[in-house]
């Protein structure tokens, strides 16, 4: 028997229908293309989650782990607020306070260092006694010497 071929039927098919039992070429390129932009879609998707994290991270900055907390909170729930924050939050650089209390608390311990050392070092007086001879009331109070040589030691703003 042979095929006839119905005469509303064009003689010449298109690339993209097969004959029966042969590989579908197009379902094939648009399975792997459809594939490709899911995998593509989501990177994207992941870098732009992670795009305040990583310029946190970038710029060194102190609130880094709050807004790396709040990225996987948005990602997790789809809720953009919490991404919206992780960026502003990405964006503000806030001070270092914790540094400058740092610098205060050594500042301090070196003057408390500095007066320990003068205490030491001078003989135990009783307070108002004066320095020099027995009979000599031209000395000063034991009192005045240290206030005068702190004073000398330290350094002044001005």
């Amino acid at each position: 028997m042979s095929a006839n071929v119905n005469p509303a039927a064009t003689h010449h098919m298109p690339i993209f229908i097969t004959s029966p039992g042969n590989t579908d070429i197009l379902m094939v390129v648009t399975g792997v293309f459809l594939l490709l932009v899911v995998v593509a879609f989501g990177l994207l998707f992941l870098r732009l989650h992670s795009l305040p994290e990583r310029m946190a991270h970038r710029g060194h900055k102190l609130q880094f782990e709050i807004v790396a907390v709040l990225c996987l909170i948005a990602l997790f729930t789809h809720v953009h607020a919490f991404w919206i924050a992780a960026l502003l939050l990405a964006l503000i650089d806030f001070p270092d306070i914790g540094d400058w209390m740092r610098r205060i608390a050594g500042g301090v311990e070196r003057i408390a260092e500095m007066k320990s050392a003068e205490n030491s070092r001078e003989p135990s007086r009783k307070e108002g006694q004066l320095d020099g001879k027995a009979g000599d009331r031209s000395g000063t109070l034991s009192g005045e010497t240290a206030s005068r040589s702190v004073q000398d030691k330290e350094p002044t703003h001005a």
